[in-house]
């Protein structure tokens, strides 16, 4: 049984914003796993880019934050002075601040590798009633992405068969001139889409929205108590 595309949204956000909220390492790690967990849900072939994403920045902003920080007193190394910077040291305490900065931007990074995955946006948009000019704008956004990544996955597939392989970042690079192009059409076909279905007129109509389940309720419930949770406790 899968929730519904806003209670999925807000659950995401709110185990996001409970790993910035939390100050203990194994509470941010823990709510990283989830995340990665959640976003391992997603097709292989897709979530790959946004894995390495989240996991490089991370990684970088743990190997980088004890060189470019002087705190702690526990030296566990101690290297050479360079101008500006001083001396190149780590500390115990700048390892336990590094990694628990590195996990926090890595779960930001996964609940929105598991939004843009997993949400169904067009759904979203119709679930919403409040603020709908401002939510179109966020939802066309946001799936950007995701809308790229279909495109360059088109392209590819439409050069293998005419016999010719795309590889490396040279090959790949080329694909950004029909992206663009591509990109600016259907901004074009949805902006006349829009205006012909009557957008923003009064008295406008939608499609019926099934019911929230009692499992978005707990969900979402369950996402909101992790939020104080991490703001108090973790």
């Amino acid at each position: 049984m899968k929730l519904g595309p806003v209670p999925a949204t807000l659950t995401v956000s709110c185990i996001g914003a409970a790993a910035l909220l939390a100050h203990r390492l194994v509470s941010v790690a823990v709510l990283a796993v989830l995340l990665l967990a959640v976003v391992l849900r997603a097709p292989a072939g897709r979530r790959w880019p946004y894995l390495l994403g989240a996991i490089s920045s991370g990684l970088g902003i743990f190997l980088v934050w004890p060189l470019v920080t002087s705190q702690g007193t526990h030296v566990l190394w101690s290297g050479l002075t360079v101008p500006v910077l001083g001396r190149l040291d780590v500390t115990s305490e700048e390892l336990r601040m590094s990694a628990r900065s590195g996990l926090r931007l890595t779960s930001l990074a996964l609940a929105f590798a598991a939004y843009a995955l997993l949400v169904d946006h067009d759904r979203l948009l119709a679930s919403v009633r409040l603020i709908r000019r401002s939510a179109l704008m966020a939802v066309l956004a946001t799936r950007l992405l995701p809308t790229l990544e279909r495109d360059a996955h088109g392209f590819v597939e439409a050069l293998r068969g005419r016999g010719v392989a795309v590889s490396r970042v040279r090959g790949h690079a080329r694909l950004v001139s029909p992206l663009i192009a591509s990109s600016l059409e259907r901004s074009l076909r949805l902006a006349e889409s829009m205006e012909a279905r009557g957008f923003g007129r009064a008295g406008g109509t939608r499609a019926p929205r099934p019911p929230w389940t009692a499992l978005d309720w707990s969900a979402l419930a369950s996402a909101g108590l992790l939020v104080v949770a991490g703001a108090l406790w973790l």
